[in-house]
């Protein structure tokens, strides 16, 4: 169980560790915008755009994240209730 224990913590790292490196390539990015808000609408100037792809990666990023998590949860609840 201590293994399968293991695997699941590895697992839940490696998501997190992916969610991070994601949202900093995402940051480290040139922006249309003028500060750090990534979800701050800029009307008129163009940046709609630019916005609208990095929410749409930052959500994608995210959802991946919290399905794997979520995977590793159900491994971890597993191993607790005793199946294999």
């Amino acid at each position: 169980m201590a293994d399968a224990v293991e695997a699941a913590r590895a697992r839940i790292d490696r998501a997190l560790n992916d969610l991070e490196r994601k949202v900093r390539e995402l940051k480290a990015r040139p922006a249309p915008i003028r500060d750090d808000d990534l979800f701050a609408p800029r009307p008129g100037d163009g940046a709609e755009t630019g916005n609208a792809a990095r929410v749409a990666e930052l959500e994608t990023a995210a959802d991946e994240a919290s399905k794997a998590l979520s995977r590793a949860a159900d491994e971890v609840r597993a191993m607790l209730n005793g199946e294999d």
